[in-house]
């Protein structure tokens, strides 16, 4: 986020990874459609396009909750982290056409043939989705017999499943509505954060959607199966995860009579790189740069990304999720911008770094520690 970064913008590699998405998704699409059909070629093509569209959506959905753990496990994962909220808008548009289901129909003329083309991304205004698929044969407006038709909620295998899809796409659209950096900065990170951690609760709803509607349209167990396969590759991935972050958060660090705080010692930090440390509760990045060690606070003012496992890029602590910037000697980002991270007094002894425990305000310079 230096000067010359933008936080929101379309550059060549972001273009490249909207193209891959865009066809893959694609090919996913046809590729389903065409082997349903060629199984049972009985189908109607309307309802094999609702179940492609959707479980399009579902796929994706398993992926991007899969982006933030594996991003933590291994830096090879970066690249799609800073991709994932195309994937999320991507994937909320493709739930959309699931229940909706407006697709387009491109008509092109070469000589003496006409052609009509179906093309499974792109909107029009041909509704055959969901809604109109299984409401629109009665009096009820197709919305309203969504909420009234079905009234078995005492009753599993007879649950209104698709009123959870309801609920689980109206989140989808909150979150994919607020996924410009205009939100963030407006709603703050903290209520921004927490709107977006709605993902696990659509997540939730989604999965219950699908299982309960299995029960009732398909006695076949295979779609079943691969719920609880997905529901157990997320849940061990963030179970890792998140014990590997308890045991870096527990380790003991000695603490001297002036307040400061044992880290390591200089040779474990890479140059430009850094340890991070959990000191008072609060993690700590520790750099090295130029025969200097500075240490802030590890939590970016963007996203709370973990600063301590970007590196130092012209001068600036860059944060490896989305590029935001700070100064490792102030924690503060480069002019025009105003983001802040607290700042700690550091002090090397021998080879020994030793950090003070207790945080100066977000923005202050501190005096880097020099290496002998």
């Amino acid at each position: 986020m230096s000067i010359g970064y933008k936080a929101i913008q379309w550059n060549r590699q972001k273009i490249i990874y909207d193209i891959i998405l865009l066809a893959t998704v694609g090919l996913y699409i046809y590729g389903f459609i065409t082997i349903t059909k060629t199984i049972s070629s009985d189908l109607d093509i309307r309802g094999v396009r609702i179940r492609a569209y959707g479980s399009a959506a579902f796929l994706l959905l398993h992926i991007i909750l899969s982006i933030g753990p594996l991003s933590r496990l291994s830096p090879k994962f970066y690249p799609l982290l800073f991709n994932r909220r195309h994937m999320g808008v991507t994937m909320f548009f493709l739930a959309l056409v699931h229940v909706v289901g407006f697709e387009p129909k491109i008509a092109f003329m070469v000589p003496f043939v006409n052609y009509e083309v179906n093309w499974p991304i792109l909107p029009s205004w041909n509704f055959v989705g969901a809604l109109t698929w299984y409401h629109d044969y009665g009096n009820l407006d197709p919305l309203v017999s969504l909420f009234v038709s079905n009234s078995h909620y005492g009753n599993l295998t007879l649950f209104p499943f698709e009123i959870l899809g309801a609920i689980a796409l109206v989140i989808l659209f909150l979150m994919a509505a607020t996924s410009h950096d205009f939100w963030l900065a407006n709603l703050t990170a903290p209520v921004w954060k927490a709107l977006h951690m709605g993902v696990y609760l659509a997540y939730g709803l989604l999965v219950s959607h699908v299982v309960l509607g299995a029960l009732q349209t398909n006695k076949h167990p295979f779609l079943t199966i691969s719920v609880l396969v997905g529901m157990v590759w997320l849940l061990t991935l963030h179970l890792i995860t998140g014990y590997r972050e308890f045991q870096k958060d527990k380790q003991s660090l000695n603490t001297t009579a002036d307040g400061f705080v044992e880290v390591g010692t200089v040779q474990e930090i890479p140059e430009y790189r850094a340890k991070v440390v959990t000191i008072g509760g609060e993690r700590v990045a520790i750099f090295k740069y130029d025969g200097k060690i500075s240490a802030i606070s590890n939590v970016c003012q963007h996203q709370n990304g973990p600063l301590g496992e970007g590196k130092i890029i012209d001068g600036c602590i860059t944060c490896p999720w989305h590029g935001y910037q700070y100064f490792p000697d102030s924690g503060a980002s480069p002019p025009p911008f105003h983001e802040q991270v607290p700042t700690f007094d550091v002090k090397v002894i021998g080879d020994h770094i030793l950090v003070r425990a207790i945080p100066h305000p977000a923005g202050t310079p501190v005096e880097p520690a020099l290496i002998s």
